[in-house]
């Protein structure tokens, strides 16, 4: 998949493209959807299917504030490629792209930047001086668009903010079924303190870039590496969300930290996604170092018997890989 930061380096494709636009942050149901569509009509005009998307997310330049992201650019372009997106334009969002009429906006990233043929958007999709570039405007303007219908589950509408307001209550089951796969994170490990090697439970350490997570505590799942060709096999895993409030030396600042069951290796520098598959305790300050790593031993096990269940298909498919 093509990757296109600076707009001046965007150069049509000889066969055009398909165009989606949106943050797409969590790449859920919704989003899925018109992606599905969009890789359908550029088959079906021998064009490129394309994504622009926002670095940063809009919110910040409209509001001055932006939600927590369910997703990071790094994490949202390996679901764009894993869903068949061939070209993505993540561009900067800040004032100048907010001021374009829809007009301009459209002569200059979809006509010249990107040689748009056909749009697919949401039902909601808007871009533009004001966010007067809709679905509507586009086809009046004599663009060809197909807008993908909401998508309802459970007689509720599947949206980003339904899924934060899912994963920050901990209930990652109803986040799960809107994003259509288990609620993940994808983060780059980064060097701790070396503790957890010294007392026998190895931990990668993720850097989240402020993404969201799950409340504090010990959870089962899946550790894939992220490769050049995308995630690697799931790797039984544990990661702890939380200060480590047994040491006398707590973080101040919130933690995530995977351990492998199994497998894994050399991992500083990587890209480590982590899926959730089930709550095993919430944070608890032990009675020194030693209780502590009992419990963990405890948590280990705990954690095999989960995730065995889960790749026997227990209570649902078994994670991709």
């Amino acid at each position: 998949m093509q990757v296109t930061f600076e707009a001046r380096k965007l150069v049509p494709p000889p066969g055009g493209s398909v165009v989606s636009i949106g943050v797409f942050d969590g790449m859920h149901l919704g989003h899925q959807a018109i992606l599905a569509a969009n890789l359908e009509r550029a088959r079906s005009l021998g064009a490129v299917p394309t994504v622009l998307t926002f670095r940063g997310h809009p919110k910040r330049v409209l509001l001055g504030r932006a939600p927590k992201s369910l997703t990071s650019l790094e994490h949202r372009l390996e679901l764009f490629a894993r869903a068949g997106v061939e070209h993505v334009a993540a561009l900067k969002f800040d004032e100048g792209l907010r001021q374009l009429e829809p007009q301009d906006f459209a002569e200059r990233y979809l006509v010249r930047g990107l040689g748009a043929r056909h749009l697919v958007l949401g039902f909601d999709s808007k871009f533009g001086r004001n966010r007067r570039g809709t679905p509507e405007w586009l086809a009046a303007a004599g663009w060809p668009v197909d807008v993908v219908p909401e998508v309802v589950l459970e007689h509720r509408p599947v949206s980003s903010t339904a899924i934060r307001e899912a994963v920050s209550l901990g209930d990652l089951a109803a986040a799960a079924r809107m994003l259509g796969r288990p609620f993940a994170v994808l983060g780059r490990v980064v060097h701790g303190d070396a503790l957890g090697r010294r007392i026998g439970f190895p931990t990668a350490n993720l850097d989240l870039r402020g993404a969201l997570h799950p409340p504090e505590g010990v959870w089962a799942g899946f550790a894939h590496v992220v490769g050049p060709r995308g995630p690697g096999p799931g790797l039984p895993a544990v990661a702890n969300i939380g200060r480590r409030p047994t040491l006398a030396s707590a973080a101040p600042e919130l933690r995530v930290e995977v351990h492998l069951l199994e497998g894994g290796g050399e991992l500083y520098g990587a890209s480590l996604l982590f899926e959730f598959h089930g709550h095993l305790r919430g944070e608890q300050r032990f009675d020194g170092l030693d209780a502590l790593v009992a419990q963990i031993a405890v948590d280990v096990e705990r954690a095999r018997h989960t995730l065995a269940e889960r790749r026997a298909g227990v209570f649902g498919p078994p994670p991709a890989s």
